[in-house]
């Protein structure tokens, strides 16, 4: 890759992020029932998208999505699509992950792993019904 002749244009933030699932009602249940993320767009066997703060999650029907768009379509997305599990991460005040444990167990979501990162923070792991790797943290783990 080459240097860029220019310094890049300064980014907000991160709008987006994806994940992938093949059964999309069992994925709005869990997103909305178990985690509370509100749904606010939605296309039967192709998307289902969640507000999650200041980020929108996308998840996607991978055979979907790697249609490419018709030549006269209105949103010439490119077409996209993976294999295998993703991973995303929610932030969380840290007073708030014992309580977040508790939902989840309580849920019947099996925790795969909470601890202590050595810079600081904690992160509790679990699995969407998707298989995707999910994350809440005390967001000190990137501070």
């Amino acid at each position: 890759m080459t240097k860029p002749p220019t310094t890049p244009p300064r980014l907000t933030g991160t709008l987006e992020s994806a994940l992938y699932a093949e059964d999309l009602d069992e994925a709005a249940r869990f997103w909305t029932e178990i985690i509370g993320l509100p749904e606010i767009a939605r296309v039967p066997g192709r998307h289902v998208f969640f507000r999650c703060g200041a980020q929108v999650l996308l998840v996607f029907r991978a055979s979907a999505t790697r249609v490419p768009p018709k030549p006269d379509a209105r949103l010439p997305v490119p077409p996209h699509g993976s294999e295998g599990p993703g991973h995303f991460c929610m932030g969380a005040e840290p007073g708030m992950l014992d309580a977040w444990r508790a939902h989840l167990e309580a849920s019947g979501v099996e925790i795969e792993a909470d601890f202590f990162w050595p810079q600081g923070g904690r992160s509790l792991y679990f699995r969407d019904p998707a298989g995707n790797s999910i994350e809440i943290a005390d967001p000190a783990i990137w501070a």
